[in-house]
């Protein structure tokens, strides 16, 4: 399928698909490799020469990270400093065990942490040391882009710092490195919380009518705001994963630095999702008009994939690049919203109704792929209004029916 544009000493390569597609991709040797030994690291699929060169640097530096770990840190010892437990916790456990879009969190998360801390004894960082560290996050933790100066980083970045450091230090007591979390009991900053408000049915229309962009918008967001789906779990379904007017989630779409790639869902169990009559119809027109492209393309489409969601050469779509699209909607429309949560809000706003409108909470909770009841009923408590007012209906009643047949105080007789 694939066939070399230009064999150069470089690299960063040009390829070509036979259709004129044209994809950039890098190859190097691995930092340690010898002739012996030679391991060659290969990534393609970026759209332009930048994007490549980027990606590439960005594994180099990791790569050169690893083979650092592993001379410095033979197999046989075992972390005694924080920033040693960071780099086995993100070596050894965040890139084999967790979804790649998180380890990369936990990556920048852990470059705000200072030096000095990083080089501390495990058992010798308290909670105070820790709290100290979290105040000065929040006063000079970042920097800015362009001036490089120090600037305050917001409470809730700080937290998800704070947040990774617990987890280094419960993995740590899980391998028997340390004993205690010092986290558990340093003080973060405190967040203030907005609820996100949810959508009403005439701004979802308008959304809908105005939606632009990728040219499946308009029916990914029909389908989001009808489901209540993530965003990669709507972008990795497959045809094949809709029978009997369900959808059946198996699996999300995860966009790192430089690729994507198919995952399984959060509770890592296949989970179905029922459609509503006019979501039906929509996917049904949907597939019309994506029966156009696939024609169009013929045997360069990619048929193999199946995905109901896609470029028009049937590729997978960016999940960024559909909340970049959803932002600038929502920003033209001047719809009010979390920053960077456009997407999300069909989420919230789906979960809102159904609540509002009495479906059982485990019910809501299968539908959105929670891990257990209580995950939903911590997040969307806010949104139980309804219930609330029911509670209060049903006092009112058991007081009555307790006072019918009896005096009223004061007219009982002496």
């Amino acid at each position: 399928m694939w066939s070399e544009v230009a064999k150069r000493p470089m690299s960063v390569r040009k390829w070509k698909f036979r259709s004129g597609k044209v994809s950039w991709c890098y190859v190097f040797d691995a930092p340690g490799s010898t002739k012996a030994n030679r391991r060659q690291i290969k990534v393609t699929g970026f759209a332009t020469k930048a994007a490549a060169k980027d990606a590439e640097a960005e594994r180099m530096v990791e790569e050169r990270k690893k083979l650092e770990l592993a001379q410095t840190h033979p197999v046989e010892s075992v972390p005694k400093t924080l920033g040693m437990l960071l780099d086995e916790f993100l070596n050894e456990h965040a890139a084999k065990k967790l979804a790649p879009k998180t380890t990369e969190r936990y990556r920048e998360q852990a470059e705000y942490l200072s030096p000095d801390l990083l080089k501390m004894v495990l058992a010798e960082i308290t909670p105070l040391h820790l709290t100290r560290e979290w105040t000065r996050l929040v006063e000079s933790g970042g920097h800015h882009r362009r001036t490089k100066e120090p600037r305050p980083l917001s409470p809730k970045t700080v937290r998800n710092v704070a947040g990774l450091v617990s987890s280094v230090f419960a993995r740590g007591i899980k391998w028997g490195v340390v004993t205690a979390n010092p986290a558990t009991n340093s003080e973060p900053p405190k967040v203030k919380k907005n609820p996100p408000i949810p959508l009403t049915p005439m701004q979802q229309e308008l959304v809908f009518a105005a939606a632009s962009g990728p040219w499946c918008m308009r029916a990914y967001l029909e389908i989001l705001a009808a489901t209540g789906c993530r965003r990669g779990e709507l972008l990795a379904l497959r045809w094949c994963d809709i029978s009997d007017d369900r959808l059946w989630i198996a699996r999300s779409l995860c966009q790192t630095k430089g690729k994507l790639e198919f995952k399984g869902t959060k509770t890592e169990k296949p989970r179905p999702v029922k459609l509503p009559a006019s979501a039906i119809e929509v996917l049904e027109a949907h597939r019309q008009e994506q029966n156009k492209h696939r024609a169009q393309f013929g045997p360069d489409y990619h048929t193999d994939l199946d995905l109901v969601f896609a470029e028009v050469d049937g590729s997978p779509m960016k999940p960024d690049s559909m909340s970049a699209s959803a932002s600038a909607l929502f920003k033209r429309l001047k719809i009010a919203k979390p920053k960077g949560a456009a997407l999300h809000l069909f989420r919230h706003t789906h979960t809102s109704y159904l609540l509002a409108s009495g479906v059982p909470l485990p019910a809501v909770s299968a539908r959105l792929g929670h891990s257990s009841v209580r995950t939903t009923q911590e997040i969307y408590a806010h949104m139980i209004t309804g219930q609330d007012d029911e509670a209060a209906k049903a006092w009112d009643e058991f007081q009555q029916k307790g006072t019918e047949g009896t005096e009223k105080p004061g007219t009982h007789k002496v």
